[in-house]
């Protein structure tokens, strides 16, 4: 998984009823664009992420 400064990620829900959640990466820290990434979510909270398969990378190219 390959991300940039402001592209999105949507974590689905892992069980029945949990909503998606998006968050905005804000730094990458992996070489060559691969995680860790340091990300905010919707709700303002800011973590370091290393995404598993229950993510999907928008890129910000793909969302203009």
């Amino acid at each position: 998984m390959r991300a940039s400064v402001g592209d999105t990620l949507l974590v689905h829900g892992r069980t029945v009823g949990q909503q998606d959640r998006r968050a905005e990466v804000i730094e990458v820290l992996g070489p060559q664009g691969t995680p860790p990434f340091r990300v905010r979510f919707d709700d303002g909270h800011e973590t370091l992420m290393s995404p598993g398969p229950d993510t999907v990378v928008r890129h910000l190219s793909e969302e203009a």
